[in-house]
């Protein structure tokens, strides 16, 4: 289940804003229930596209670089697009127990937009933006817009700046790092009283959360 959250159903905040990644993490802890028997990240994109590439560079960051302790399904090297995602999407709904989806996308936007990140609950529609017809996916979906959308929208996603897409895959990073660190001490806290059970998911990292 969903946890209760004091957030609207929308919440967003630029990239390049001073506390972002704080910000970012306040809202990933409101909405994603990193108890979850189940938790999938679903970073959808392709390494094809500089523009579309936001989600398998979060995708290899929180892998590779970090091992979030979390299934992770899209990387730059294997990559959830638009040939498998309905395929993946069908085998994640037939998993004997049902996968809590964490779906994160860019997007295209208006032009004062660009660099917002989106943190919503409920699904979102992987390849809306080039008018393809995919299967929504995710019970919360956070979203980057990288460019304006509206007009010849694969070639603007193809152009857009690398720099962009990978400032924005950082701070989305760290922030899921952030949130899931912060978990980890609550949970701490809290079982100063009750005794204090490891597992795997309880190890703590530290990052550059600047």
């Amino acid at each position: 289940m969903p946890k209760k959250n004091r957030f609207p159903s929308t919440s967003n905040v630029h990239y390049d804003k001073t506390g972002a990644v704080w910000q970012l993490s306040e809202y990933f802890l409101e909405v994603i229930p990193f108890d979850a028997e189940q938790l999938v990240f679903c970073c959808i994109g392709t390494d094809r596209s500089t523009g579309d590439a936001l989600g398998p560079l979060i995708g290899s960051q929180l892998k590779g670089d970090f091992a979030f302790p979390f299934r992770i399904i899209g990387t730059l090297e294997t990559p959830l697009h638009a040939l498998n995602i309905t395929e993946i999407y069908e085998q994640l709904q037939l998993e004997e127990v049902k996968p809590f989806i964490v779906a994160i996308d860019a997007c295209l936007g208006e032009e004062e937009t660009i660099g917002t990140i989106l943190v919503q609950q409920g699904p979102l529609f992987p390849g809306r933006a080039v008018k393809k017809q995919l299967p929504p996916i995710g019970d919360i979906s956070v979203k980057g817009i990288v460019n304006v959308g509206g007009f010849m929208e694969t070639l603007v996603l193809q152009n857009t700046r690398l720099h962009l897409t990978y400032s924005m895959s950082d701070k989305i990073t760290r922030a899921l790092l952030l949130s899931w660190q912060r978990h980890l001490l609550k949970g701490k806290h809290n079982s100063n009283n009750y005794g204090y059970n490891y597992n795997s998911r309880q190890k703590i990292g530290y990052a550059d959360f600047r």
